[in-house]
């Protein structure tokens, strides 16, 4: 877990056991699923809120309910374009798990998109392609012929249809 300081550089800070992404990284314009099984979960709290911003400035704030299951809480958060994921959890009656004041914060990597490049799609390769396969056809025929009838015509049981003239 990082965070930036004053100057702008990330800290890293220490990992917690509580909290789990479905995931090994953050990226952002994707969907985590954030499991929760912190202090609000061991003291059996009915329901559990993610509060959630993005950035230094907390931007996009957002708050959903997650949902309660046996491995602990769980939901799914739009990740978008900042540098960091915070957020912090609070129970229905307003107990917070905020990381004893620090809140969470996981810095989010970018999305780099591998280069697409597109070809001249030319009437030439089209061609080459279209009169390989039917030469490939072909050559398939040709050996289904020989390996069913050549044996006939060895053993000379294969007759020729004689035409009536």
């Amino acid at each position: 877990m990082t965070t930036k300081d004053k100057q702008g550089e990330f800290q890293v800070m220490e990992l917690t056991k509580n909290i789990f992404f479905n995931t090994d990284k953050l990226i952002e314009n994707t969907t985590v699923k954030i499991s929760y099984t912190g202090k609000l979960f061991s003291d059996n709290a009915e329901k559990v809120f993610i509060h959630y911003g993005f950035g230094l400035s907390w931007d996009d704030l957002n708050e959903i309910e997650m949902e309660k299951t046996e491995l602990g809480f769980q939901a799914e958060v739009e990740l978008v374009s900042f540098d960091t994921f915070n957020f912090c959890f609070r129970d229905g009656n307003n107990n917070w798990d905020n990381n004893n004041g620090k809140n969470y914060v996981f810095p989010i990597e970018k999305n780099i998109m591998a280069l697409v490049t597109t070809e001249n799609n030319s009437l030439l390769p089209t061609r080459r392609l279209r009169k390989s396969y039917i030469w490939s056809k072909k050559v398939r025929i040709a050996v289904y012929k020989i390996i069913t009838y050549l044996p006939k015509i060895i053993s000379g049981n294969y007759k020729r249809k004689l035409s009536e003239n």
